[in-house]
């Protein structure tokens, strides 16, 4: 016998799927800050967490969203049965003002499967920010699934804000014959990268510039909705410039989980084969179809007042936690703080924020020569989190002894190490 479940509301049975889980969306409460969730499990023992800084990973699912993945489609997506899992796809496809959209597991999933379906044949290579999340977090996918060569760009203008035209033409390898080097057959770009935004004009100009040598272009668009937010334009301005664009769901747009991909049908048809063959076919995926749905619908609209709270932690920090820095400038939703001036111990500020604030930022057992650390704001983040982050912060700094320590780089792999 199926369970029964236990819900207070009850949806429309006449309407179909979406139209049935905008009711309950509607019947919702106002968004609220995470305390507020009914999210807790009885057995939770540990205190509760009122803010979490490390990711925008890190939303909880909400009432409202379990509802709607409740009365979800149930098909198969294996067999492309699935209407919650269509309709995202063609949603996001028509968004970005792509063919067609196949909905992942993940943005490394999403990504891999971009670089594989463009059938590239070895000897190739791709040109990547050195900074980028598919050379530095992905697992080496790009050699092992595709067989590319890496070269990762150093961006040299613009204070190292953005890649350039001319950053790339610097490292572009031309099919001409050399048999010693792998020609460049792929650029990807990340937008946004370290919570700043590449300028639309400049994405036009690559584009112009990979259109001329004939070589496809990708952007990890893991935080693209940001991008948008923070220049004011449409999201298909950004995406139609690329031939293959990811979209993470499960970040700032704070879905349980998910990212789509989106290219024209032939590239996509593809993906879905090496999908199968990557071992993430997923069958009843249509509740997690139908949350991201919801979210891109609800939470997308919210990302202009993180971005603005984002600022607010940034400039009360500076302003009030004397020698704690800001050096990398906030446009969006990430807030990267060094400690080095002002005496704060990284380790002992992530153990003062969890006990007395119940905040966590990680790195709770950094080595004492680390001053820097990135956070990142979200929807489920509230301003009374970030107003006790700055006191506390302020505080420490009032009693810290003289600062001696020398600015160093948090090491690589912190963002998904700080824990």
């Amino acid at each position: 016998m199926r369970p029964s479940l236990c819900f207070s509301r009850t949806l429309p049975r006449q309407l179909p799927w979406h139209l049935a889980a905008a009711a309950v969306a509607r019947q919702s409460s106002p968004l609220a800050p995470l305390a507020s969730f009914s999210t807790s499990s009885p057995r939770t023992t540990s205190r509760a967490i009122v803010a979490d800084f490390r990711s925008d990973t890190l939303t909880q699912p909400t009432d409202e969203m379990f509802a709607i993945m409740r009365d979800a489609s149930r098909g198969d997506d294996v067999y492309e049965e699935d209407d919650a899992v269509k309709t995202l796809e063609a949603h996001v496809a028509t968004l970005t003002s792509h063919e067609a959209g196949l909905f992942c597991a993940s943005g490394t999933m999403t990504n891999q499967l971009a670089f594989r379906a463009s059938l590239l044949t070895p000897p190739a290579s791709i040109l990547c920010d050195r900074r980028s999340h598919v050379y530095q977090y992905e697992a080496g996918g790009l050699a092992s699934h595709s067989n590319l060569t890496v070269y990762p760009v150093q961006a040299t203008t613009n204070q190292g804000h953005h890649l350039t035209v001319q950053d790339l033409e610097r490292e572009f390898i031309v099919d001409d014959g050399d048999v010693h080097m792998a020609p460049t057959r792929l650029i990807s770009l990340e937008n946004t990268l370290d919570g700043t935004v590449m300028p639309l004009q400049e994405v036009q100009a690559i584009r112009q510039f990979a259109k001329e040598r004939n070589v496809s272009l990708h952007l990890d668009g893991a935080r693209i909705w940001n991008a948008t937010v923070a220049q004011g334009c449409d999201l298909r301005d950004y995406t139609s410039q690329f031939d293959t664009v990811s979209l993470c769901v499960s970040k700032g747009i704070g879905a349980p989980i998910g990212s789509v991909l989106v290219g024209d049908k032939t590239l996509i048809k593809k993906a879905r084969h090496f999908r199968k063959m990557f071992g993430g076919g997923w069958r009843q995926a249509g509740g997690l179809a139908a949350a991201a749905h919801w979210c891109i619908d609800h939470i997308w609209p919210t990302m202009k007042d993180t971005h603005a709270l984002a600022k607010y932690l940034a400039e009360g920090l500076e302003r009030e936690a004397q020698g704690v820095k800001v050096y990398i400038p906030v446009e969006t939703n990430m807030v990267f703080l060094d400690l080095a001036g002002s005496g704060i111990r990284l380790s002992e500020l992530s153990k003062r924020l969890e006990t007395e604030k119940s905040i966590k930022i990680g790195n709770s057992n950094a080595p004492e020569t680390q001053t820097q650390v990135r956070l990142v704001l979200h929807w489920q983040i509230s301003k009374q989190a970030v107003k006790d982050f700055i006191a506390v912060a302020r505080d420490m700094t009032l009693t810290a002894p003289k600062p001696g320590n020398v600015s160093t780089p948090t090491i690589r792999g912190h963002v998904y190490n700080s824990r």
